[in-house]
């Protein structure tokens, strides 16, 4: 059995069954159970755990409390052609936002562009995801993402919340595909999440304190809390901080009102008496075949790339990537040697599982 430090490893097959028994259990039906399993899998195999499997014991917390439905599939609010608003009704984010940008990729395979608003989604996950599913078909995409009622970060000279973590996500269908994914906040709330765990530890600035000293304590923001349980950003009296000092901090007020404001699914906050925290995503995806010739758009793009990629590096023997590549490169080694997670996150998933009667199985010490 591994120790309290050292990370559990189990095959990304068996991680990805017993979390989609998991949401079986907890109500979900085959296809959306295997949706969101796949769907946290996917980032830990690219290496974002902070948005992985360490997300399940809080999403069956949110579904038996009932601020995330299942079954749902979102509906539309307008339909412009071109252009459509939906409304993801609560329903899981693993659910609803494939299923917006399945309608992007298809309007602007039609149209040459499209822009899809969807609001009132359940946690949608790794935003880099959909930006992958639109290169997959071709096409380019921007993805501006924000989380209605949830507060976790603090504007660029400010000690108080004021944003949430706000994810942003470019793909382009080169070779290798470029995929910008990241949130807009100095460290994504999942790896204050991670580090609570017993994870990566934070950066020693990640963090402010309502005095402005700066911290990488998770404690932070969540208050004290149980070696392995839930955490709650409601206990803690600081906040994250934007990436980028006024640049992130920009950012993230454009993923407010655009994801947020222009969707119709509301902003970080004010924090009302909604209870339940929701995803909201504003999406905009071009064809590059209607955009001049693809040939050329591919050419001049990949070269580009390849121009980059040639920058002498730092150290010797480092090497300047595109984004995405590690992504890549690490997807393949966990696909062949196993996922690692945290003792504390594994425990906390087996103790959900046990609470549902879902059979555990059995994980190696990394």
């Amino acid at each position: 059995m591994p120790d309290a430090q050292t990370p559990v490893l189990i095959g990304a097959e068996r991680l990805e069954s017993f979390v989609a028994d998991i949401f079986r259990a907890n109500g979900c039906d085959e296809a959306e159970a295997g949706r969101i399993s796949h769907h946290l899998l996917g980032a830990n195999l690219a290496g974002h755990d902070s948005h992985g499997v360490a997300r399940v014991p809080r999403y069956v917390e949110w579904q038996q409390a009932g601020y995330v439905t299942a079954g749902k599939r979102a509906e539309v609010v307008t339909d412009g052609g071109g252009f459509v608003v939906l409304d993801g009704g609560f329903g899981f984010g693993q659910t609803v936002a494939p299923q917006a940008t399945a309608l992007g990729i298809e309007r602007a395979q039609q149209h040459g562009t499209a822009v899809i608003a969807l609001r009132n989604a359940g946690h949608i996950g790794r935003a880099g995801a959909y930006a992958e599913q639109a290169i997959a078909a071709g096409l380019v995409s921007v993805h501006f993402v924000n989380v209605a009622g949830s507060v976790m970060v603090a504007p660029f000279g400010g000690v108080e919340r004021r944003f949430s973590t706000a994810p942003f996500s470019v793909g382009v269908p080169t070779s290798p595909p470029v995929v910008l994914d990241f949130a807009t906040s100095r460290v994504a709330e999942g790896k204050v999440l991670v580090a609570s765990n017993g994870g990566k530890p934070l950066p020693p600035d990640a963090l402010v304190e309502p005095d402005g000293h700066l911290s990488g304590d998770p404690r932070t923001l969540y208050g004290d809390y149980e070696r392995t349980g839930q955490r709650s950003a409601a206990g803690g009296l600081g906040a994250i901080r934007a990436f980028g000092d006024h640049k992130g901090s920009g950012l993230a007020f454009a993923c407010e009102l655009l994801a947020g404001a222009l969707t119709g699914g509301g902003t970080a906050g004010p924090v009302g008496e909604r209870g339940r925290i929701a995803n909201g995503m504003l999406s905009v995806y071009i064809s590059p075949k209607h955009f001049g010739t693809e040939a050329e758009f591919l050419r001049t793009a990949e070269a580009y790339v390849a121009w980059v990629k040639s920058a002498r590096p730092i150290e010797a023997g480092g090497e300047v990537l595109a984004p995405g590549e590690p992504e890549a490169r690490l997807r393949a080694e966990r696909l062949r040697e196993g996922v690692p997670l945290q003792p504390d996150t594994w425990a906390s998933i087996v103790r959900c599982a046990q609470g549902l009667g879902v059979p555990v199985p059995n994980a190696a010490a990394a």
